[in-house]
């Protein structure tokens, strides 16, 4: 089959749930013999790179700005696709802002089965405006009734589809290869990290990932702990200043900027636990590969958060930096837990987020994907966008 995927920044990954979830589907379709191409922004990928892993890439222009930046890159990919792409057989569209214009392929390429994929609540997301949350849940709306298929990467999204749209979609989750784990020091001995020495997180600087609750409540420790924080702003420089600011002169607290490859191996390898303290996620892929690396987790008490590690997590509630810090407490305090914990993560990810199985669902929806049943409207939708 020819699949494009359209909605992510670009590959290979240097940060971004989506463009690591695009990164390991597009790379496996390629080994199970497909022909795959996705869209690239020349502010996140190299234009000059035409190629990852057999992967085909097309560099396309997108307007740098935090409201523009995604829709105006998925409008231009559509016209590539409706215009120069000769012969497709799938067209897969990642979150539901790019979601929305999907139905321009529907139109246009009438043949090309579309896919959509429903990552998370984007709208819930606070550096977005009024505008923005609305067009938002525009792009889920038309996510959840054009596309000949929608994948969803959680239960509760799962459900909550059901619920607000009357309407069955399939599920399969983001997933995560087990990690070689390094005991190799090399890449972050320039922030004097040793093993087990820091708390860590990886997250972009945006403020419903709570960053700042994270703070607050490692600040409430007495520990010899460091806290490492690895990930960029997105459109969010007076966050990313509030967050410098907040952590003051600790020199406990480090910042370590946006992480991939073997250094991000390092810094999940050598932490002692591994802490998220977001409102809101869809499935997050970094806690995925905390658990994949055998680290303790401690999350948020958000149904995102529980669905993915059950019993292998230790749970605070949410927005509470109180017992955000005494859950941090009990890590340090608790071995066994930690050991417990450290076993249960690692078992949970081999049975339950195996790329190799998530790739064989991908392709069985593209198989059952049905072309000839479009509604222009689905009639028993119930949203209210």
């Amino acid at each position: 089959m020819k699949i494009i995927l359209i909605g992510q920044k670009g590959i290979p990954a240097k940060g971004g749930g989506v463009e690591r979830h695009v990164e390991e589907l597009a790379v496996r379709l390629v080994k199970a013999g497909h022909d795959v191409l996705a869209y690239t922004r020349p502010n996140y990928t190299d234009a000059s790179l035409k190629e990852y892993k057999g992967v085909k890439l097309v560099s396309l222009p997108s307007i740098s700005h935090k409201n523009l930046d995604a829709i105006s890159h998925t409008f231009f990919a559509c016209l590539n696709i409706i215009f120069k792409q000769k012969k497709v057989d799938i067209v897969h569209f990642h979150s539901i802002g790019p979601s929305s214009l999907l139905w321009l392929i529907r139109i246009f390429k009438p043949r090309v089965k579309v896919i959509a994929t429903f990552h998370s609540k984007c709208y819930e997301h606070q550096k977005w405006g009024l505008l923005a949350r609305t067009y938002l849940k525009v792009g889920e709306f038309v996510a959840c009734n054009f596309a000949h298929k929608t994948i969803t990467v959680s239960k509760n999204l799962k459900n909550y589809v059901k619920e607000k749209y009357g309407k069955e979609v399939d599920y399969i989750p983001n997933g995560v290869p087990v990690p070689v784990k390094v005991e190799s020091r090399n890449e972050i001995r320039k922030w004097n990290l040793e093993k087990e020495s820091y708390f860590f997180t990886a997250s972009r600087l945006v403020r419903h990932k709570g960053i700042h609750y994270l703070i607050q409540a490692f600040k409430q420790l007495k520990t010899n702990k460091k806290l490492v924080i690895a990930g960029d702003g997105a459109y969010t420089d007076s966050y990313v200043e509030e967050l410098r600011e907040l952590a003051g002169d600790n020199p406990n607290i480090i910042f370590t900027g946006n992480q991939s490859g073997n250094t991000l191996n390092e810094l999940f390898s050598n932490a002692y636990a591994f802490i998220s303290a977001s409102e809101s996620e869809g499935l997050s892929i970094a806690l995925l590969e905390a658990m994949a690396h055998e680290l303790p987790v401690l999350v948020s008490d958000i149904p995102e958060n529980i669905e993915a590690s059950e019993d292998a997590g230790l749970y605070f509630e949410n927005k509470n930096v109180l017992d955000l810090a005494d859950k941090m407490n009990i890590l340090l305090s608790c071995e066994e837990k930690v050991k417990e914990m450290k076993v249960k993560g690692l078992e949970r990810v081999k049975k339950e987020y195996d790329w190799e199985n998530i790739v064989d669902n991908v392709l069985s929806v593209y198989k059952d994907s049905d072309n000839k049943n479009f509604q222009v409207f689905n009639l028993k939708a119930k949203a209210r966008v």
